[in-house]
C-alpha cells in the first residue's frame, strides 16, 4: 500500500474517529464502536478499508479480532507528508531569498 491509500481511507470522518481510538492501543470491534453513531457492521467495514489501506493490523484473540494502528502504513503517510513539507520549506526560503535579493535588472 501507499500514501495515496491512506489518505483516501483517512477522508472519511468515521475513520479518523476510529484511528483517533486506536491511538491508546489495540480495540476489539465492540470497544471501538461503543458510542458511535453507526452500527457494529459499518464500523467493520470501516476497519476492512483502512486494513486494506494499510493503516490496521489485525490480530486473531480467541474468538475475536484486535485491531491496532500499522506503524509500516503509518509511516508511508508520514514520509510523504515530510516530503511535501520539505518542498514548501524549500519553495519559501526561495522565495524569501529571491525577495531579499530585491528587483532584478
Amino acid at each position: 500500500m501507499d500514501y495515496q491509500d491512506a489518505i483516501t481511507a483517512l477522508a472519511d470522518p468515521t475513520r479518523r474517529v476510529i484511528i483517533d481510538r486506536l491511538r491508546g492501543g489495540p480495540l476489539a470491534v465492540g470497544a471501538i464502536a461503543e458510542g458511535m453513531k453507526i452500527s457494529r457492521p459499518a464500523v467493520s467495514q470501516h476497519l476492512r478499508v483502512l486494513s486494506d489501506a494499510g493503516l490496521l493490523t489485525v490480530t486473531p484473540s480467541g474468538n475475536r479480532r484486535l485491531y491496532a494502528i500499522a506503524p509500516d502504513g503509518v509511516d508511508e503517510l508520514r514520509k510523504y507528508l515530510d516530503s511535501l513539507w520539505d518542498d514548501a520549506l524549500t519553495a519559501f526560503a526561495r522565495a524569501a531569498h529571491d525577495k531579499a535579493r530585491g528587483p532584478q535588472k
